[in-house]
């Protein structure tokens, strides 16, 4: 195969394997399905392994498909950032870049930031998809991705935006008609409000225990049920009752003095972390490591995202 066509099979084969069918990748390329299957064929013909075992209805990678498909990512990435490189003779970074976000983090975090991120790079247009399924960068496109919980290990670039603490809180009315918990149990006692996922799955609390231990308390009976982390807080505010919140979501209002927070002691310190993530590439265009760049700096200066205990000292009930 010469360089021009050994460049056209790998990126059938690397669309055919991120969009699951020959037909998806060709759509993609703007050819057909059968050049896209007769390209793949003549690179494992020149490569003398087979990369897919496909079926009338599905396509298998191999172990070499997978080893290749990772050097042939690469290949097509460095590619790309010399050619938009060298074509457009750019200072500043240009283009769409393709964000994947949570609701939540997004509005309170993201989008406050996008007016410096538009004035410093003008040309720089992001593309800002809020929902809080999962998305697969590669199949699906993005550039970039945040994501909160326990990260699993992946083929993707993980940086660490922030640790997410969870805290119980309640507004200084409520505590005032219904008393202050000064220990888990007490929590029996009062109007607990409960996050119920569309999903059917309710958000548990985590409490230590007397004995160092950590116990999984699910609000029930609870007072209040809600489907939004983020409606919670804000009924906790109006005096509703008890509601486990995330500290960088209620850090504004617990400063205001709106929500107070209660049984510090019994706080269980997690693994979760707020990270942005992106495929691990050899080289990163421009218009993406500029918005990482300015992205992290930024979060690394908001208060509300690195609240330590010594500062919640001053808001306990």
């Amino acid at each position: 195969m010469d360089s021009t066509q050994r460049v056209r099979a790998m990126l059938s084969f690397i669309q055919a394997a991120d969009r699951g069918s020959f037909a998806a990748a060709a759509r993609h390329l703007g050819v057909s399905a059968a050049a896209v299957g007769k390209n793949i064929a003549g690179l494992e013909g020149a490569l003398g392994v087979r990369l897919i075992n496909r079926t009338t209805r599905s396509l298998q990678i191999t172990a070499e498909g997978h080893m290749f498909l990772l050097k042939a990512r690469e290949a097509i990435d460095a590619l790309d950032a010399a050619v938009e490189t060298v074509s457009t003779q750019r200072v500043e970074p240009v283009g769409k870049v393709r964000i994947s976000c949570s609701n939540g983090f997004g509005r309170h975090f993201l989008l406050p930031l996008l007016p410096r991120l538009m004035a410093r790079f003008p040309a720089l247009v992001p593309q800002i998809d809020l929902d809080d399924h999962q998305v697969d960068l590669v199949r699906d496109g993005y550039d970039l991705a945040f994501r909160g919980g326990v990260i699993p290990d992946s083929g993707l670039v993980a940086r660490k935006i922030h640790t997410m603490q969870m805290v119980l809180v309640a507004s200084p009315d409520y505590l005032a008609r219904h008393g202050i918990p000064r220990h888990g149990p007490d929590l029996q006692n009062h109007r607990l409000i409960a996050v119920r996922f569309l999903d059917g799955r309710t958000s548990a609390w985590s409490i230590r225990t007397a004995d160092g231990g950590v116990a999984e308390l699910v609000p029930d009976p609870a007072a209040l049920i809600i489907s939004d982390p983020e409606a919670a807080m804000l009924a906790a505010v109006d005096g509703l009752g008890i509601a486990q919140v995330g500290l960088h979501y209620a850090w504004p209002l617990i400063r205001a003095g709106r929500l107070r927070i209660l049984l510090p002691e019994q706080r269980h310190a997690t693994a979760r972390e707020m990270v942005l993530l992106y495929p691990h590439r050899a080289l990163i265009a421009a218009r993406v490591r500029a918005t990482i760049d300015f992205l992290m700096e930024e979060f690394g200066t908001i208060e509300a995202l690195h609240v330590t205990d010594r500062d919640l000292t001053a808001f306990l009930a």
